[in-house]
């Protein structure tokens, strides 16, 4: 049997400022942006280059759905965004405004920062191996 995660639900306050800052200081791919209906949209955004899971962008639509955003994972590091090449991509998402947590650090499975997106849920870039 294949199987795969294809795209992970994201919660998100409007659908054209997630796909602002995941195109533009992420430098992710839109996808697929499809209307489908009564104000929603299918939004799926993915690292270029990328063979993996995409994103789907939810617009929170429930007072419940409004208060999660941003703290789906209960604080905890949310996503990993793998790199080839991590000077490059900490330096350029720095330079586009990327919040870091703190610098980047040698662990025992390579090169990592902690980052935010633009509703605070926390994020992992990491080089493996490095």
């Amino acid at each position: 049997m294949r199987q795969h995660l294809g795209a992970v639900t994201l919660l998100v306050r409007d659908y054209d400022e997630a796909i602002s800052f995941f195109t533009g200081p992420l430098h992710f791919e839109l996808v697929e942006d499809r209307p489908l209906g009564a104000g929603k949209r299918w939004v799926l955004v993915s690292p270029r280059g990328g063979a993996g899971s995409m994103l789907l962008l939810a617009q929170a639509t429930t007072p419940e759905q409004r208060e999660q955003v941003g703290h789906q994972v209960g604080g905890r590091v949310a996503f990993f965004l793998e790199t080839d090449d991590f000077p490059r991509d900490y330096d350029g998402m720095r330079s586009r405004g990327v919040a870091f947590e703190e610098g980047p650090r040698q662990e025992p499975y390579g090169m990592v920062a902690v980052f935010r997106d633009l509703y605070g849920n926390r994020w992992d870039l990491i080089q493996r191996g490095a």
